[in-house]
């Protein structure tokens, strides 16, 4: 099999402030046509950020479509043309009062992979200096915590976290704090 589907039609149905939707015709790879509804998203950078004790700096905010609030690392979207390591660290000193060193890349994460286009990039790294004051956007309230990465791990185990970025932001900060590479 050659494992492809080949775009005939597209038909957009929402041009929305951050998503952007619309209908596509395909053919897929024996001929047949089919449909596949897709949601255009910017993507988005999200930061695991230790501290010297091997704190993770949290943010809690309510999150809409899920009607509660989450327990996430600090992350936000792109913005058109922005520099995805740039947006990090933008997002990082805004939720979290904080700056890194050492900045490590944790790699892509596809959320949603059936039906959005959405791409979160992961970094992780050490905290320097002291925790300053947050700058969230006129529209963000959050509140900050810190967790210890072995309680955040036994958190992600225990379908505490349900976040898919901050579950892999964690394992993946903590394998490398086990191998000593951060």
């Amino acid at each position: 099999m050659k494992l492809y589907e080949k775009t005939i039609n597209v038909q957009p149905i929402y041009d929305g402030r951050i998503i952007h939707a619309h209908v596509d015709d395909v053919e897929l790879e024996n001929g047949s046509l089919s449909k596949r509804e897709v949601v255009d998203h910017p993507g988005g950078v999200s930061v695991a950020a230790l501290t010297e004790d091997n704190e993770l700096i949290f943010v809690r905010q309510f999150r809409y479509p899920y009607k509660k609030v989450l327990l996430e690392l600090p992350a936000g979207k792109l913005e058109p043309g922005e520099d995805p390591f740039e947006a990090m660290k933008r997002e990082q000193l805004e939720e979290t009062g904080t700056r890194g060193e050492n900045y490590i890349s944790l790699g892509e994460v596809y959320p949603t992979p059936g039906y959005c286009s959405e791409i979160i990039r992961l970094w992780a790294c050490r905290i320097v200096g002291g925790q300053q004051g947050l700058h969230l956007d006129e529209d963000e309230f959050l509140d900050t915590e810190r967790i210890p990465l072995d309680r955040a791990v036994e958190m992600v185990c225990a379908n505490e976290i349900p976040d898919a970025k901050t579950q892999i932001g964690i394992l993946k900060t903590a394998f490398l704090v086990k191998n000593g590479l951060i």
